[in-house]
């Protein structure tokens, strides 16, 4: 891969990567939480799933994620999972008795968020198809795994770099009690937005496929 495909990579890459999303809140959430540790395992979640998916894109069987109904079960369970979610931070938003002494949720349960947060969110994978297939069918003309890994790194870092960011941005929210709860609660508010909307948009062509 030459420098000019390196480049063009890191600048689509982050086109994704910085777009505001269930990741992005959640990763600031959690560093609330905990330290920007939490990022790395958001991370690492997301590339559990990220990896496969390129592979499955590279060798030729990604149009199956292009079905109606695996997109309608995917903003059916991602919407959940946000809701879900939502609602765990809320909670903690508005515990009297929070404190800088709470302990995170651990990395196991950031990487377990990472993994649903990208598992479930179809417009993770419609980027992917949509957006980064070009991109790796591009590299993958060479016929080398070794390529598609190098293309891989040259994109995952910048998951990491704003994860971790992100993450240290909550984690600095400690500083003060009543800001920690308030970037909370706006998360938690920017979190249940984006799990209303998925299920909506299932309702949405439920009801369409059905008339």
């Amino acid at each position: 891969m030459d420098s000019n495909f390196i480049l063009k990579v890191v600048t689509i890459s982050a086109s994704g990567a910085l777009a505001p999303g269930p990741l992005t809140a959640s990763s600031i959430a959690l560093g609330a939480r905990g330290s920007w540790r939490t990022g790395v395992s958001i991370a690492f979640g997301h590339t559990i799933v990220e990896f496969p998916l390129v592979l499955v894109i590279a060798y030729g069987i990604g149009a199956f994620l292009t079905q109606q109904w695996i997109i309608l079960m995917l903003e059916l369970v991602g919407g959940l999972f946000l809701v879900f979610f939502a609602i765990l931070t809320f909670r903690d938003a508005l515990n009297p008795k929070l404190s800088f002494s709470l302990k995170s949720r651990g990395h196991k349960s950031a990487m377990l968020i990472g993994i649903g947060l990208s598992l479930f969110n179809p417009y993770f994978i419609a980027w992917w198809i949509g957006i980064g297939s070009p991109l790796i069918l591009e590299v993958f003309k060479e016929l080398s795994l070794i390529s598609l890994v190098l293309f891989y790194i040259a994109h995952v870092w910048i998951d990491y770099a704003w994860l971790i960011f992100t993450s240290s941005i909550g984690s600095a929210s400690r500083i003060n009690v009543k800001i920690y709860k308030i970037i909370l609660l706006i998360l938690a508010i920017v979190v249940l937005y984006f799990g209303v909307d998925m299920i909506a948009k299932f309702l949405a062509s439920i009801y369409l496929n059905g008339s």
